[in-house]
């Protein structure tokens, strides 16, 4: 329970971080506001036309009398579109983090440095073509995992009570959990860790992962939310990143209270550690 409160407080810490870092902020929006542009204007485009393309991927319902055809097509209809909604939700941080690629590789050195007692952000060395394979890479491999866990909770969803109680929940942690892989991924990719290290590192501290990752999950699915809250998520994964590695986080520095692990203060009047 204690990782719990912790991993929520990376989330609220990250936020605050971003709040008095106005211009990374800023320019952490503007992946976002991309992403959700283009995905709005794939979901008009299925509500429109969604049921002409059932229709047209349906042909063996021509025959059938009404109201079955109808009824049918509408259900596919509605599925169609709430499979691509829970895709959407699945897929929008990595989609955005992959088209902010730079800004956010930016913004989490930044927040590596604020809370570095040496001020030293760790580096890929390696060129932004290759950071940029490895990201879809490991994103497409993430969304995949995703996809089969929604489309199990989504079949799920019709057994009578469990599903319109159990499911919804369990969905919001296991969305949350591939969140904050997608989110960590930002400052652990830096650091040259592999996708399996990085899953095995969330697995062995699930509840600090369900703690940042299932309140970002709900919130996420609030119209707009994400693309607000992405570079305070950025900046929060990049101070439980440092957590799960065991480095250290400068309670002294600027970030003071935005630092999320708690560590010995030296007694008054003797020198900052690494200073």
């Amino acid at each position: 329970m204690r990782d719990l409160g912790a991993g929520f407080r990376y989330l609220l810490k990250g936020q605050r971080w971003v709040a008095r870092h106005g211009r990374s902020y800023g320019f952490g929006l503007l992946p976002g506001l991309v992403t959700l542009v283009l995905y709005a204007a794939v979901l008009v485009a299925l509500a429109l036309w969604g049921e002409d393309a059932v229709t047209w991927a349906t042909p063996f319902a021509d025959d059938w009398s009404s109201p079955w055809a109808g009824l049918f097509r509408g259900f596919l209809t509605a599925v169609l579109f709430a499979l691509a909604l829970l895709l959407a939700v699945v897929t929008f941080t990595a989609v955005t983090l992959l088209i902010g690629q730079p800004f956010y590789e930016n913004l989490s050195e930044k927040v590596d440095r604020d809370v570095s007692p040496d001020g030293y952000a760790p580096e890929s060395g390696l060129p932004l073509w290759r950071e940029l394979w490895i990201s879809a890479r490991d994103s497409l491999r993430i969304v995949v995992r995703a996809a089969l866990w929604g489309v199990l909770l989504f079949g799920c969803g019709f057994i009578p009570v469990v599903g319109q109680t159990v499911v919804p929940v369990v969905g919001i942690f296991v969305t949350g959990f591939f969140l904050t892989e997608e989110l960590t991924a930002v400052a652990l990719q830096r650091r040259g860790v592999e996708l399996r290290t990085r899953l095995a590192l969330l697995r062995s501290r699930k509840t600090l992962v369900w703690g940042f990752g299932a309140p970002l999950a709900a919130a996420f699915l609030v119209p707009f939310v994400a693309v607000f809250l992405m570079p305070g998520a950025v900046a929060g994964a990049t101070l439980m990143a440092r957590d799960l590695l065991g480095e250290e986080i400068d309670e002294g520095g600027e970030a003071g209270e935005q630092a999320a692990t708690t560590f010995p203060q030296p007694p008054s009047g003797s020198p900052s550690p690494g200073r």
